[in-house]
């Protein structure tokens, strides 16, 4: 019996333990990794963060790279990783809940990934060339209904938010073109500016960013982007199209919610910096202030939306 308790209370001091050591999170340097390229909308967002998460963690932040597969190589790597919450990454939907419904192998499950906040979206733009004869939505759609596949669009990889918003406009508008995926935004531009690509559906920051060498044509959003106000929608030109990438935070499964909560809490923080808000929104970002349950649902949400849209993808 004394054995027993002997063990009871071992085990009772180690949770202590455990939760000690959580409680004081982080006490080292953390990983920050982005699943794309350099360059793109994710890495330009996090070496905006990457100062702020500083200050607030108290730790360094080290930014690094693991490229492939549309983020699936890295998000695959993460739910392998140690849950302690040394080690996170920027995650993007729709891809987290495409690329395991359309590929034979993704290396993940969408339920594995787990948000710890999402932080920002962007809407899909359609943008093409400013030496290009497309002039105007109307001009890129009478070609492509005259040239069935000869129109071909880059975007940033697969089973991505520009892959299925080209499939979404091509159904809305009667059209067929040719969709090429790309490691990332930032590596899709030198495509369309060197003309190995008829046109681009990328994103508002990419948009904004290359706004004087290429022209957009249409933005996926509800309403005009602030940082584009000339852009019309897809809307108010007739489509009913509203698409584009929501990107957070993730970390692998089992790690302690003490850990997820602080960094959640540090990501919104950030967010709520009004320096910060403004520079990231001048650019073409719209902050969104999901927490981990609220990222949960709409993860959720969107399983719901895009699994009915999964098998038009790659075609």
């Amino acid at each position: 019996m004394k054995t027993v308790k002997r063990m009871a209370v071992i085990l009772i001091v180690a949770l202590m333990c455990v939760g000690t050591v959580f409680a004081q999170y982080p006490t080292r340097p953390v990983n920050y990794i982005i699943p794309f390229n350099p360059g793109g909308e994710s890495d330009i967002f996090a070496r905006a963060q990457q100062p702020l998460l500083e200050k607030i963690l108290g730790q360094k932040v080290i930014i690094s790279y693991k490229i492939g597969g549309g983020g699936a190589l890295g998000w695959a790597e993460l739910v392998r990783t140690k849950p302690d919450g040394y080690t996170f990454m920027g995650y993007n939907l729709p891809h987290i809940i495409l690329q395991p419904l359309t590929l034979s192998n993704a290396g993940y499950k969408t339920n594995e990934i787990i948000p710890v906040y999402t932080f920002m979206s962007t809407p899909d733009v359609l943008a093409v060339s400013a030496s290009s004869p497309f002039k105007t939505l109307d001009d890129f759609v009478e070609y492509a209904k005259a040239n069935p596949g000869a129109v071909i669009v880059g975007g940033s990889a697969s089973a991505s938010a520009n892959e299925i918003g080209l499939v979404m406009f091509n159904k809305l508008a009667g059209i067929k073109t040719t969709y090429i995926p790309f490691t990332g935004s930032g590596d899709a531009i030198p495509a369309l500016l060197g003309g190995h690509v008829s046109a681009l559906m990328t994103y508002t920051t990419m948009g904004k960013q290359y706004e004087d060498q290429i022209r957009i044509l249409a933005v996926a959003s509800e309403e005009r982007v602030p940082s584009l106000p000339n852009i019309p929608t897809f809307r108010e030109l007739g489509y009913d199209l509203v698409e584009g990438a929501y990107r957070g935070a993730a970390v692998p499964p089992n790690t302690p919610e003490s850990v997820i909560n602080v960094l959640a809490q540090a990501f919104e923080k950030i967010n709520h910096d009004a320096e910060f808000a403004k520079r990231m929104e001048a650019n073409g970002f719209k902050l969104e202030f999901y927490g981990p349950k609220e990222s949960a649902q709409l993860v959720a949400d969107k399983i719901k939306a895009y699994t009915p849209l999964a098998s038009e993808l790659g075609k």
